[in-house]
């Protein structure tokens, strides 16, 4: 396939058959990349730290839920002395 090259860019190439432009700059196309993943790795990043979250509520709400046991057979047992 032979590309027409587009005045005024030495790197910016047109495919006549799909009419779209190509760079053919390599080290434009490795930073694109880089940028890509960087943005993918923040991403991730970001999705970890919500599920950190969600499990540390969970984890919390779990706690409090044992203290309030906790208090209430001591409750229990301190009413039950008495008697």
């Amino acid at each position: 396939m032979d590309y027409l090259k587009v005045n005024g860019y030495s790197h910016l190439y047109r495919d006549p058959r799909t009419n779209s432009i190509i760079n053919r700059n390599m080290s434009e196309y490795q930073e694109y990349l880089s940028k890509k993943n960087m943005k993918n790795e923040e991403h991730q990043k970001i999705q970890n730290l919500e599920s950190d979250v969600v499990n540390i509520k969970n984890d919390l709400s779990e706690i409090k839920n044992l203290l309030r046991s906790l208090i209430n057979e001591s409750r229990w047992h301190s009413t039950r002395k008495f008697e």
